[in-house]
C-alpha cells in the first residue's frame, strides 16, 4: 500500500511508503490523523494550506461484507471544523485493490487550471480536464466512460464544488456508472474543487480482493456476519431507508415545514412502501447494492411515469429534508430534485434545509415542489440568490433574517427532530463534524432509553458515536450496526484481516482517541466546547406536534468529550 500526495500547484504527483505508525490506519481514523498533522487549525479551508484527503477504509477491499466505504477528509469550508465524509460506491474497493492506502491532495492550481487524476497500472498521473470542466456530474460521467470504458469507478466534482459553495459533495459513481453517491457533508466538494480535481479516474483493478493474514479465519468470520445480515435487514432491502419516514413520523420527530412540526398524514405517500411499489410499476428496483461487497442493498432505482432513469437512490434524508420538510410530498417532485443535486453536486440534507428557511423567510410557499427546483437551479447557475444559497442553511437564514435556523457548528441537521431525539439532539451538538447523524444515531431501542428524555442521552451518544467511529475506521457502511453486540465481530475481523490480535475494546479506545484528536483540532480551530449545543429555538420552541423542547442541560454537553 502507498500514499500518493498531489501538489496541483507544481502539477506533480509524490509516492510515499506508508509509515508504520499508519499501517493499521484507515478511513476517518486516517484523514483525522493526516489532517490534525499537517493542517493548520485556523488555515482558510479554500486556501492553499488546507489539504484533502482521502482514503479508503481498512476492511475495504477485502471480502467483508459491507466495506465498500470511503472518506473524504478536510477542514470544512461549512463548519471551520474538521470533517469526514463517508461514501459508498465502487471507487473505495477499487482504490485499495491498486494498493492506495490514501491520496492526499494539496496547494491550489494556477487560475483556471482543472485536472483529472488516472488511477491504473502505471500508477497515479495529474492530467487536464478541461475538456469535462464546468460540466454536471451525469454529463462528465458519461463522457469519461465514453472514454475509459464502462468499468471504471469516479469520483467528481460537480459544478457547485468547481465554484467552491460549501453545499457542494464529492460525488463517486455506483455499480452502474451512475454519479448517485456522495460524500455529502460538510462541503468537501468545494475543497477539492478549490484543488482543481474536476475528476478521479479509476481503472478497473485486475485483483478481486485483499488477502488477510489469517485467510480461513477472515473468510469464516465474513461468512457469519454477511449470513446474519441479509437476515436481519429485510427491510432495508425491502423499503430502503425510505422505512423510517413511518417510524420517525410515528414518534412525531418528522421535520415538517422547517422544522417547525414533527407529523404529517401525507407522510405514507413518500415512505418505504409507496416508494417500493413506485420503483417496481415502473420497471426501477428495490435491494440495490451500492457497492460490490454490499450484502444490505438498501439502495433502489426510481424512475418517471414513461420508465425513464431519474435518481438511485432514494434515501430517507433526501426524502425528509428535500420533502416534508420543504412541505413536499411527491414522490416523483422529489426525485427530480434529488437528480438536480446529484448532477449540480450539492447535499441534498443542507439544500434542502436551506430551501426550508427561504420558504419560512416566505421567498415561496411551503409545498412549492417548482419553486424549489427553481432555487437549486439558482445554485447551479451561480445567481446572486443561488449564491446565498449555496453556502448553507445558516447564512441563508441570515441574509433572509430567520430566526429557525436547524443548524450546529454551522451544518444542517439531519431528518430527525432533537426535540424527540434527544440522543440524536446531543450527537449533533458534540460530534466533531457539526450536525451529523451518521456520527451516533440514537434510534428507538438503542441504549435501552426513552428517545424523548434527557435523562441517559449523554452515554447512549457517547457509545454510539464510539462505535460509529470505528465503522468509519474500517469501511463499514453504518447499516451493519454501530453496536455493542457487533464489537467482537469488528475486532474479529480486524485481528484476522492484519494479523495483529485487537479486542472490542482496543477499537472504542483507538475511536476515542480519534474523536478526541478531531476535537483536539477543532478548539485549536476556535472552535470553544460552549458550542456544543442544538439551535437556540429548539430549547425554546416545542415542536408543534410532539410538544417538546431539547432539555439535556448544556453543561453537559459542554463537558461531553472531557
Amino acid at each position: 500500500m502507498n500514499i500518493f500526495r498531489v501538489d496541483v500547484n507544481a502539477s506533480i504527483v509524490h509516492r510515499e511508503e506508508v509509515p508504520q505508525d499508519f499501517l493499521y490506519l484507515g478511513g476517518r481514523r486516517l484523514t483525522a490523523e493526516i489532517i490534525s498533522r499537517e493542517v493548520p487549525p485556523r488555515c482558510h479551508p479554500l486556501g492553499e494550506k488546507n489539504k484533502v484527503v482521502i482514503a479508503p477504509g481498512l476492511l475495504t477491499g477485502s471480502i467483508a461484507p459491507s466495506s465498500g466505504r470511503l472518506s473524504v477528509g478536510t477542514k470544512s469550508p461549512l463548519t471551520g471544523t474538521i470533517k469526514e465524509s463517508n461514501v459508498g460506491g465502487t471507487a473505495g474497493q477499487a482504490l485499495a485493490l491498486w494498493g492506495v492506502k490514501a491520496i492526499v491532495i494539496e496547494g491550489v492550481p494556477s487560475p483556471g487550471k482543472s485536472y483529472l487524476l488516472e488511477i491504473g497500472p502505471g500508477g497515479v498521473e495529474l492530467k487536464d480536464a478541461g475538456n469535462i470542466r464546468g460540466m454536471g456530474n451525469y454529463v462528465a460521467a458519461g463522457k469519461l466512460r465514453d472514454i475509459y470504458g464502462p468499468d471504471v469507478s469516479l469520483i467528481l466534482t460537480g459544478p457547485a464544488g468547481e465554484r467552491k459553495f460549501p453545499v457542494s459533495t464529492v460525488a463517486v459513481t455506483d455499480l452502474s456508472g451512475n454519479p448517485s453517491r456522495h460524500a455529502g457533508r460538510g462541503g468537501v466538494g468545494a475543497v477539492l474543487g478549490a484543488k482543481g480535481i474536476k475528476a478521479i479516474v479509476i481503472k478497473q483493478p485486475a485483483k478481486k480482493a485483499l488477502e488477510a493474514k489469517d485467510k480461513k479465519g477472515f473468510s469464516e468470520t465474513c461468512k457469519v456476519f454477511a449470513e446474519s445480515l441479509y437476515k436481519s435487514k429485510k427491510t432495508l432491502r425491502e423499503y430502503g431507508t425510505a422505512s423510517l419516514v413511518d417510524v420517525v413520523n410515528a414518534v412525531k420527530g418528522l421535520p415538517v415545514n422547517n422544522f417547525s412540526r414533527g407529523c404529517a398524514v401525507q407522510a405514507a405517500s413518500i415512505n418505504g412502501e409507496k416508494l417500493a411499489s413506485r420503483c417496481k410499476e415502473r420497471g426501477g428496483a428495490t435491494g440495490k447494492p451500492c457497492s460490490r461487497s454490499c450484502v444490505i442493498q438498501c439502495s433502489n432505482v426510481y424512475r418517471d411515469p414513461g420508465g425513464k432513469y431519474v435518481t438511485s437512490g432514494l434515501e430517507y434524508e433526501t426524502l425528509v429534508l428535500m420533502g416534508s420538510n420543504c412541505g413536499i410530498f411527491d414522490l416523483d417532485e422529489i426525485a427530480e430534485l434529488d437528480f438536480l443535486c446529484d448532477d449540480l453536486g450539492i447535499d441534498t440534507m443542507e439544500t434542502g434545509a436551506a430551501i426550508a428557511v427561504a420558504m419560512d423567510a416566505g421567498l415561496l410557499p411551503f409545498g412549492d415542489a417548482g419553486g424549489a427546483k427553481r432555487l437549486v437551479e439558482e445554485i447551479g447557475k451561480g445567481t446572486l440568490l443561488g449564491k446565498v444559497l449555496g453556502q448553507g442553511a445558516l447564512v441563508t437564514g441570515k441574509v433572509l433574517g430567520v430566526a429557525r435556523v436547524p443548524v450546529v457548528k454551522g451544518q444542517a441537521l439531519s431528518a430527525y427532530d432533537p426535540r424527540v431525539f434527544k440522543g440524536t439532539g446531543v450527537t449533533y451538538a458534540t460530534s466533531p463534524m457539526g450536525a451529523d447523524h451518521t456520527a451516533g444515531n440514537c434510534l428507538p431501542g438503542r441504549g435501552g432509553v426513552n428517545i424523548s428524555q434527557a435523562e441517559g442521552q449523554i452515554k447512549v451518544s457517547k457509545d454510539l458515536q464510539v462505535i460509529s467511529g470505528i465503522c468509519d475506521m474500517l469501511g463499514l457502511c453504518i447499516f451493519v450496526g454501530p453496536l455493542p453486540e457487533n464489537l467482537d465481530t469488528f475486532a474479529s475481523l480486524v485481528s484476522r484481516y492484519t494479523g495483529e490480535s485487537l479486542s472490542g475494546e482496543d477499537l472504542c479506545a483507538m475511536s476515542l482517541q480519534m474523536l478526541k484528536k478531531e476535537t483536539s483540532f477543532n478548539f485549536s480551530a476556535g472552535i470553544s466546547p460552549v458550542e456544543n449545543d442544538v439551535p437556540e429555538f429548539m430549547r425554546e420552541e416545542p415542536n408543534q406536534d410532539a410538544g417538546f423542547v431539547f432539555d439535556v442541560p448544556k453543561e453537559e454537553l459542554h463537558a461531553f468529550w472531557d
